[in-house]
């Protein structure tokens, strides 16, 4: 598999971010778990002009735990001693989340003001995983519905595509288009009426290179429905499509990739996401957006998303993409950026969660969450 990604792939995909997926309980509920199907494990980022090869592969780093217990500062700040911009109020956060299930288990951990304060009280993405076709109306409907009655904009993930990951760790998804196409359609049934951001398929098109000329076709096409599907669901939705980040591949090639599935439609698209699950700078991701935007040719009301959620400190300079120590969190979660073109900062990718070094893949991971916060 090329060495290319963002990805996704442990993302906390799956059990990720915050995964709305089947509960065991039986109830049909939006509840995170954490699932080994697919078992996800991201591909290293390709390496910059400036930056070492990526590692062959994840070098286990132990963990630190930090025993002082210290007192948060109420104003995050990114490791340049900057303050972020404050955190939207118009984000939802969703209720259930493996953070937040660790932060009421361990009301006496020391690491825990820090972590409530700047990774648990924040709005992250809600991740749809999971190929479930008879309840994932129901269970978008279920967070939808509550962000509509406290007035909020929820951030959805459907990421169920055929051939996802192209058969590697985050593999998964619908077992074919007609499939996906249903499952897509059922998607939009639950997105309700309020305003909602969707991240369309992140890695989809980005890693296209296991797929054949047909196959691309078809995920294309796809693609271009499911924008249209959820568009006319709700036009107050507002979706997404894959751009990948600003070092993965070059933006007219993804600007090529996104117009031939709908991107550039404003039936079906509002713009493009970056940096998905990855660690690259703020500026070098909206300078990569503005560029493929502009490649793009579509209508000036098209915009950008940045998930902002580890890039505080930017890439590791060795391209290590499992858990690389000396990690920030990024940008606080806004609508509000002040940035020509960039629509949203957003954690798609929520903090803390493991890539698979620092705890089982999609898990959450304390002393990561920590040291990312700290």
């Amino acid at each position: 598999m090329a060495a290319v990604a963002s990805l996704v792939a442990v993302v906390g995909t799956v059990a990720g971010t915050m995964s709305a997926l089947d509960g065991s309980e039986g109830d049909d509920v939006a509840r995170p778990q954490v699932t080994r199907s697919p078992d996800l494990l991201p591909l290293p980022a390709v390496p910059t002009a400036t930056s070492a090869s990526a590692s062959a592969g994840p070098s286990p780093s132990p963990s630190h735990a930090k025993t002082a217990k210290k007192k948060p500062d109420p104003t995050a700040r990114a490791s340049t001693g900057r303050p972020v911009a404050p955190v939207s109020t118009r984000l939802y956060r969703h209720a259930d989340s493996q953070v937040l299930d660790w932060v009421r288990a361990n009301p006496s951990d020391p690491r825990r003001p820090l972590i409530e304060s700047r990774i648990a009280d924040r709005p992250a993405a809600v991740w749809f995983a999971d190929f479930t076709p008879d309840t994932i109306t129901s269970r978008v409907r279920a967070v939808t519905s509550t962000a509509a009655r406290q007035g909020r904009v929820p951030v959805l993930v459907p990421y169920a595509i055929p051939e996802r990951d192209c058969g590697g760790a985050s593999e998964g998804g619908a077992p074919d288009i007609a499939a996906y196409d249903s499952w897509a359609r059922k998607f939009a049934a639950g997105l309700g009426s309020g305003e909602v951001v969707v991240i369309l398929e992140p890695d989809a098109l980005s890693q296209t290179e296991c797929l054949s000329g047909g196959q691309l076709a078809d995920r294309y096409r796809a693609l271009a429905r499911a924008g249209r599907a959820f568009k006319s669901a709700n036009p107050r939705a507002r979706v997404y499509y894959d751009a990948g980040h600003s070092v993965w591949n070059p933006a007219a090639t993804q600007a090529a990739r996104l117009r031939a599935a709908g991107a550039a439609s404003p039936a079906s698209s509002d713009g493009v996401f970056t940096n998905v699950s990855n660690f690259n700078r703020t500026s070098a991701e909206v300078a990569y957006a503005r560029r493929v935007l502009a490649a793009m040719g579509g209508p000036p009301s098209l915009g950008a998303v940045i998930d902002t959620s580890r890039n505080g400190n930017g890439a590791p300079a060795n391209g290590a993409w499992c858990d690389p120590a000396g990690r920030k969190l990024g940008q606080a979660p806004t609508l509000n950026t002040e940035e020509r073109g960039i629509d949203a900062y957003l954690w798609v990718k929520l903090p803390g969660e493991s890539d698979g070094c620092r705890g089982e893949p999609g898990s959450f991971t304390p002393d990561y969450a920590y040291d990312l916060a700290d």
